[in-house]
């Protein structure tokens, strides 16, 4: 783990993120073995992926987000306040504008048949651009001594983040290959959805470095933005059908990041 804390924090963040990528390309390729996924497993991953991520953002992004806010002399509820709403809405925004598009008026069978598999992959796409930030801001605050951030915090975060980007991987391949899709081609856009996670967490980090004093903003950005996704994408999908495996899984995952972050970090 000492050579991991020793590393630059743009080159953290992007082995972070080449992790929860590779986690996205692990779930697409269940195309070339599965045509669902089972839905207990299922639902038990998105639950305790979700406990892990709410955790996190608290003690990971939002915490730390209010004690710089003090340390900085800011007044230590506006900035973290502002930065969670809009993260928040970022995420709810881009849903509205793919829901809009998705709906429409139908045109050939073959034009929907594509239509519906250049949404799937952008959804899944836009949707980890906040996930790939966080990662980044996370380790960019830890470079920057922020109060609160640790190494382990940072590291589970990707961690949470990538668990969710399995179902997700196979979310996006399942659905194409049954489009008509090849297996190679609907992995390869499977594990394409989250390439856009290293370059946003590049950005995170760099936007951090830089401008210290919009880092509170940008670390309760972060925080809102996960607890978007997981209000919107991972909780609703998890509880679906076993919400009693999926409950399990969040408080797993919960009592897990808590600890590690707290008691280790």
């Amino acid at each position: 783990m000492s050579w991991f804390a020793n590393l630059n924090p743009v080159i953290q963040a992007l082995l972070a993120t080449t992790f929860t990528w590779g986690v996205t390309a692990l779930g697409a390729l269940m195309v070339c073995f599965f045509k669902t996924l089972n839905k207990k497993v299922l639902s038990t991953i998105l639950g305790f992926s979700a406990g892990v991520m709410i955790a996190a953002s608290f003690w990971s992004l939002l915490s730390p987000s209010i004690d710089l806010s003090v340390e900085l002399g800011f007044i230590p509820w506006i900035l973290p306040t502002l930065g969670f709403i809009v993260g928040g809405l970022f995420v709810l925004l881009s849903d509205k504008f793919l829901d809009k598009v998705l709906k429409k008026k139908k045109k050939t069978k073959k034009a929907e048949s594509l239509k519906r598999s250049i949404l799937l992959v952008s959804a899944i796409t836009i949707h980890n651009i906040p996930e790939g930030m966080s990662v980044g801001v996370a380790f960019g605050g830890l470079a920057m001594g922020v109060p609160g951030v640790t190494l382990i915090g940072a590291i589970m975060l990707a961690l949470g983040i990538g668990i969710q980007n399995f179902p997700e991987g196979a979310a996006v391949s399942l659905p194409l290959r049954n489009e008509g899709y090849s297996r190679l081609k609907s992995f390869m856009y499977g594990q394409a959805s989250a390439l856009v996670e290293p370059i946003s967490a590049v950005i995170g980090v760099v936007l951090v470095l830089t401008i210290r004093s919009i880092l509170p903003f940008l670390l309760s950005f972060a925080a809102g933005a996960m607890i978007a996704v997981v209000a919107r994408e991972l909780l609703p999908e998890s509880i679906t059908d076993h919400k009693n495996l999926a409950t399990l899984g969040l408080i797993i995952g919960f009592i897990i990041m808590m600890i590690l972050d707290v008691a280790l970090g």
